[in-house]
């Protein structure tokens, strides 16, 4: 595998809807083990290009992680599992060799031409600055020398990985998902969203897991440009069970929200 990967994933000449995985999809827990951001949005390149309608974009993700994602090849099949004139279900697979490592399904939505008159007193509003006001980047904490925390850039508004609690923070891909593409607003939102429960972490890192099983991204608005904002806290409970949700931003105001249920347990 290259030290310099140009990609978190590289398209198989051979076999169309295969992946192979570079070392930058690695995650924290594991060193064999993908970051859940990079195969979802994975999964959204795949999802965008499935019978794809030019008139038509995803509002809503749901991610299912079936378990550690290897890094090793991946294999994604997207299929349309309900039609619609306005409204679409699309349904996405992601495999390794043993199988299934995660699922979703995505709605896709007629955009409205003209659009619509919402009056401007309903509108989503408000503003996180800008991630060019924020401290030089912070990084993470890993012990790995490449790996996901390496293939993004993570600008803190408020908190930090050192310090627990609720964070605002703006991240960007430094990498395209996809060797040869550009990362789409979708794989980027989807990139960054799994990201909320290690920004706002409020246990150990290192006397703890805190792994999420799934990961949902609602979107009321298209994202713009390359940095996607995170409002993200978590909510621990002593029973082992946690939910993590951020309030998603771009430099243009708000875009939508995500939410990640976590398995919480010692080391």
């Amino acid at each position: 595998m290259s030290d310099a990967p140009e990609a978190f994933y590289l398209p198989d000449p051979d076999q169309p809807g295969r992946f192979l995985s570079t070392e930058l999809t690695r995650g924290p827990w594991s060193p064999d083990a993908q970051h859940a951001g990079p195969p979802s949005a994975l999964i959204g390149h795949a999802l965008e290009r499935c019978q794809p309608r030019e008139d038509f974009r995803i509002g809503r993700v749901a991610v299912e992680i079936l378990g550690p994602v290897p890094l090793a090849p991946l294999t994604v099949e997207t299929r349309v599992t309900r039609p619609g004139r306005s409204v679409e279900l699309l349904e996405a697979t992601l495999s390794a060799d043993r199988g299934p490592v995660m699922k979703a399904n995505a709605w896709r939505f007629r955009r409205a031409d003209p659009d619509l008159d919402v009056p401007e007193e309903f509108r989503p509003t408000g503003s996180r600055p800008r991630p060019e006001t924020t401290p030089p980047p912070t990084p993470f904490p890993s012990l790995q020398p490449v790996g996901f925390h390496t293939g993004i850039e993570y600008r803190f508004q408020r908190g930090s990985f050192a310090e627990p609690g609720p964070a605002v923070c703006w991240v960007r891909l430094k990498y395209p998902i996809v060797a040869g593409t550009t990362p789409s607003p979708l794989e980027r939102t989807l990139a960054a969203a799994d990201s909320g429960n290690g920004v706002s972490a409020v246990l150990d890192w290192s006397k703890y897991l805190f792994i999420n099983t799934d990961l949902t991204v609602t979107l009321h608005r298209q994202p713009v440009g390359e940095w996607v904002c995170l409002d993200a806290v978590t909510h621990p409970q002593p029973g082992g069970i946690g939910l993590a949700e951020s309030a998603l931003f771009d430099e243009h105001g708000p875009l939508g929200r995500s939410t990640q249920t976590l398995f919480l347990g010692p080391r």
